[in-house]
């Protein structure tokens, strides 16, 4: 899904979702602000941002609601 204002979201899931993906050693604020952004810009209300570089990929998810 791009946004009309040229950012692209990674994945959206069943037009309700927003995934965005890392593979970084930490998740920073700069990420998060992304996702709120992406989450903004679209009107959708859930997003989730995946950071694949973790050993349980479980640690890696942060759920950011508007």
């Amino acid at each position: 899904m791009t946004l009309d204002c040229s950012y692209r979201i990674d994945i959206c899931v069943e037009d309700r979702v927003i995934l965005e993906l890392k593979s970084v050693d930490e998740l920073s604020n700069l990420h998060r602000a992304q996702l709120l952004t992406y989450l903004r810009l679209s009107k959708k209300r859930v997003g989730l941002l995946l950071n694949f570089n973790v050993p349980v990929l479980k640690d890696g998810i942060v759920r950011m609601v508007l």
